[in-house]
């Protein structure tokens, strides 16, 4: 009576430390995941055969990865495209169109990757800009992280330059304007906001440390973070998102000093395409809200779409955006680097993507706000132990990202996602997993986009569907897709061939020598809008 009470303890005490055996032994085995987010980086890398970029570090990494080079987003602006990465589900899932409406209000049980990879035993973390902070809560979507959403410590700016005004600039003129304005209304404190309205020009070249910008200053951080984590026995997925090359184009001295001005690729095509649909085109209000853009259109004859600039302007704004991007490259490196010396590269599934891509002057557009090719094609690469170098031209889609990061990592997919599962393409990329990626726009009833933060209420929506080949683009009034189709709803509709057409010169959507295509690719479109399920 008296010993078994103490034998029972024992046993199942040996039971609990086995049983804590088997658990470590099974988080130690689990692979680590660090999450890259680039803010508006096109596919203008080494790896997808850009020859003018510098950028040794992606490249070292998609060295030992996998490129998905026919990867698209599904809407190209930032809200909307990171909620359904996120996610893994469509716009018209998550409800989420504009730079407005919070991803939780309207869809409040919604499943993130990481709120499912803490629910499988790992520490999910983040710093930077992973979801738009317009779209989530002020916790930067509080149940995705076991720990806090990082903020910026300021201890890990450049002390030569403190933190930059305005959340951006560095540059001293820029900083004696802020100065004078602030000091000149000493009646009214001026918020940061107050002064963007009329001091924000679009770029910036100026001499100083990698960490006197947040991006320098958050990739320091994140050593110490994954220091850190380095600690723990338990599994992590790290999020580092990235806040360059958006504009404004600011970035070291050195970074700019990588290209010459003059040598800078113009757009070949600025023009509307033949036979186009006006309500695909924007004025490209973004970049007209930087301080310095204005008082240029009056050197130029402005047309009815997009934004005129003079050639020096198209160079110098290149220029900075291919600055901005090896500025970037340069922090993944740190952050290479960093699982390197701390042993964790062989266990670490690495996934770095751009969240969309950007217009440089083709169509005579700059930023996203399109479903043109190089608005919604975004770079996408994973590397993860295991699985050989490669790259392919299969198409894939971000709403793919969370159901291979499960496969990858050895978890079960969750059975919703509107994505699959790209592991299949890592181990085999003449092998194809989808005929084609959706990707969507919405738009006001004109032709002209007043206002850049378009809101949920945009009437007019228009849906692509991206073969190899061809792009089809449908673009409906008062329409989405979870309702019945409409042929009386249709504004116009669009089909380009890139096999033939690359720069998207000629819509051919009319062509009678494009009559099947157009015929087989609208059949496809109706279908998606009817199914529902994953393409």
């Amino acid at each position: 009576m008296i010993i078994r009470p103490k034998i029972t303890w024992l046993a199942c005490l040996l039971v609990l430390i086995t049983n804590s055996f088997v658990t470590l032994a099974q988080k130690s085995n689990k692979p680590n995941i660090l999450f890259i987010a680039i803010d508006d980086l096109k596919p203008v890398l080494g790896c997808y055969g850009d020859q003018l970029i510098k950028t040794p570090n992606i490249d070292r990494l998609a060295k030992r990865g996998t490129v998905f080079k026919s990867n698209y987003c599904q809407q190209a602006i930032c809200g909307p495209t990171r909620a359904s990465i996120m996610t893994g589900m469509r716009p018209d899932v998550t409800k989420i169109w504009d730079l407005k409406t919070r991803m939780r209000d309207v869809n409040p049980d919604i499943l993130t990757i990481p709120q499912y990879f803490a629910s499988q035993g790992y520490s999910t973390q983040a710093i930077g800009k992973i979801y738009d902070p317009r779209c989530v809560d002020e916790y930067l979507d509080k149940p995705s992280w076991t720990v806090p959403h990082y903020r910026t410590d300021k201890k890990y700016y450049a002390v030569s330059t403190g933190e930059p005004v305005l959340n951006y600039y560095q540059a001293k003129e820029t900083k004696a304007i802020v100065e004078k304005r602030r000091s000149d209304s000493p009646e009214k404190y001026l918020t940061d906001k107050d002064l963007l309205a009329t001091i924000r020009p679009s770029m910036e070249t100026v001499d100083v440390p990698d960490n006197a910008y947040i991006d320098g200053a958050n990739t320091l951080q994140a050593i110490d973070i994954l220091k850190q984590l380095n600690q723990k026995e338990q599994p992590f997925f790290f999020a580092m998102g990235f806040f360059k090359p958006h504009l404004p184009f600011n970035a070291p001295k050195k970074y700019w000093d990588l290209y010459r001005q003059d040598e800078m690729p113009v757009a070949e095509f600025q023009e509307k395409s033949k036979n186009g649909v006006d309500v695909a085109y924007h004025n490209s209000g973004e970049l007209r809200a930087y301080s310095d853009i204005p008082p240029l259109l009056s050197f130029t004859d402005q047309k009815d779409f997009g934004v005129t600039l003079p050639l020096n302007r198209q160079k110098q704004l290149i220029q900075g955006y291919y600055a901005a991007v090896s500025y970037v490259d340069a922090q993944v490196g740190i952050l290479l680097n960093t699982l390197d010396s701390l042993g964790l590269t062989e266990n670490t599934i690495i996934v770095l993507w751009g969240d969309h891509g950007w217009h440089l002057g083709d169509h005579n557009l700059w930023c996203k706000h399109s479903n043109f090719e190089q608005a919604a094609h975004s770079p996408l690469i994973f590397s993860a132990p295991s699985i050989k170098p490669s790259s392919t031209t299969s198409i894939s889609e971000f709403v793919d990202v969370f159901p291979t990061l499960c496969n990858l990592a050895g978890l079960p997919v969750p059975s919703h996602l509107d994505g699959k599962n790209l592991v299949p393409l890592m181990r085999n990329n003449k092998a194809s997993i989808k005929k084609f990626a959706m990707s969507q726009y919405p738009r006001s009833s004109n032709a002209e986009e007043t206002e850049r933060m378009i809101d949920s209420t945009a009437k007019v929506m228009g849906y692509s569907l991206r073969t190899k080949r061809y792009r089809y683009t449908i673009w409906m009034d008062n329409f989405r897709s979870n309702q019945p189709f409409k042929a009386s709803s249709v504004v116009g509709d669009e089909l380009y061939d890139y096999q033939k057409d690359p720069l998207e010169k000629v819509n051919v959507v009319q062509d009678k020598a494009y009559a099947s295509v157009t015929r087989k690719l609208k059949k496809a479109m109706l279908k998606y809008f009817r199914s529902k399920e994953t393409i």
